[in-house]
């Protein structure tokens, strides 16, 4: 199966953190899905760091690098398609970030790992 994280799952797996569920934390580590990371969530960290409200341990290129090379998950580039299904996505979400990764989970037809309830709205399969 492939799935998209939301930017806090990645963070929390990358970091051990126990706030990631067992469901999340178990389908993100099943070597039989493909497990997908928009740019938006590096937007959305480089965003948090420079605000002062997200601190990492390493550099902000280190963390992304090791994060996504040491376990095997793949980018899903931002598409035009992607970008389109903003145009009419309720504003049930106003933050930027979230509305991108529910657009792209839309147009591509996929589950995503997330805390956050208010993505079921959109119709979206939410792993938590």
């Amino acid at each position: 199966m492939k799935l998209l994280l939301d930017t806090h799952a990645f963070v929390w797996f990358i970091t051990d953190n126990s706030r990631l569920s067992a469901a999340a934390s178990s389908h993100i580590s099943d070597l039989a899905n493909t497990v997908l990371i928009s740019p938006a969530s590096y937007w959305e960290v480089a965003i948090k760091i420079s605000v002062g409200k997200f601190n990492l341990a390493s550099s902000y290129e280190e963390f992304w690098k090791r994060g996504i090379q040491n376990y095997g998950f793949r980018i899903l580039p931002i598409e035009l398609e992607h970008t389109s299904r903003l145009l009419d996505l309720p504003f049930y979400h106003k933050d930027p970030f979230d509305r991108l990764l529910i657009a792209q989970a839309l147009a591509e037809d996929l589950p995503v790992v997330s805390v956050d309830p208010l993505l079921e709205k959109y119709g979206l399969r939410r792993i938590w």
